[in-house]
């Protein structure tokens, strides 16, 4: 298997390392093909191209599109897009309106539990100021002690049904897939495994992601274990879906896989990267 990584992030949205860093590590660590994939934004695509010639590794150009799905929200990874694709660039300015919107609720809410200081807490973790997300309030939490680490921020106060966790609508899958698709890239469900959906649903889910174009899952990511990679290797085979790999990199210092470090798909798949635009 090559070493490649689809799934990573920089400070345009919720990673810590500029995009020229974040390609520099990748380079070092051996990683041959990286795709930057920041929450609905695509600002980093041109640093990081320019870093990619720079190191002699290819750099897919990607995106990562929140999506509420009968209330749950899921995140579809497009790769090979067109940056300059102005219904994408439309759909994504307005996905990011409303993160900003749900920032300021969630500000609100750690007012009312006492904890203070929250949006400029937040805002010197974001280097880009239209995307600030739960990962930066969560930094914020460890550095001011009220939590040890980002795995407890989300445990226990943004996760799924904690006290200053917002829920929100995103964009419909629908929509998501279009607009990828529309720019020539390809559309892949990012880490499934992370989502609390049951196997009927997760079924539903896949027909339909299918169905409206959707082409691959993500069957290794740092969101999985090796159970993991057995089931969603066998959802890929029964709805005819692509296989991608991505740690979903975010950190040097939070990330469950680093840059480089992925294991090799299970045997019998049709890798992603073998059917992009």
């Amino acid at each position: 298997m090559i070493n490649l990584d689809l799934h990573s992030h920089s400070t345009f949205s919720d990673g810590t390392l500029m995009p020229e860093s974040l390609v520099a590590r990748a380079a070092q660590r051996g990683v041959t093909t990286l795709a930057l994939t920041d929450h609905d934004d695509t600002g980093g695509l041109a640093a990081a191209r320019a870093a990619a010639a720079e190191h002699g590794i290819r750099l897919i150009d990607g995106v990562e599109i929140s999506v509420t799905w009968h209330g749950q929200t899921l995140h579809i990874v497009g790769l090979g897009i067109d940056p300059s694709d102005a219904v994408l660039q439309a759909g994504l300015e307005a996905t990011r309106g409303g993160r900003a919107d749900r920032a300021e609720r969630m500000i609100a809410a750690f007012e009312a539990l006492g904890i203070a200081g929250s949006r400029d807490g937040a805002q010197q973790f974001a280097a880009n100021p239209q995307l600030i997300g739960r990962t930066h309030f969560a930094r914020f939490l460890v550095t001011q002690g009220v939590v040890k680490d980002i795995k407890t921020a989300f445990k226990r106060f943004l996760g799924g049904g904690q006290p200053c966790y917002v829920p929100h609508e995103w964009a419909t899958l629908d929509a998501a897939v279009s607009w990828i698709n529309g720019s020539g890239g390809t559309a892949v469900l990012a880490h499934p495994g992370r989502y609390p959906l049951d196997t009927a649903q997760m079924r539903a889910l896949l027909s339909e992601f299918r169905d409206l174009g959707g082409a691959a899952i993500e069957v290794v990511s740092s969101s999985h274990r090796p159970h993991h990679y057995a089931a969603f290797a066998a959802h890929a085979r029964q709805f005819g879906l692509a296989a991608s790999a991505g740690s979903d990199f975010h950190s040097p210092h939070e990330s469950y896989h680093d840059l480089g470090s992925l294991p090799e798909l299970p045997t019998g798949l049709t890798p992603v990267w073998e059917v992009l635009n």
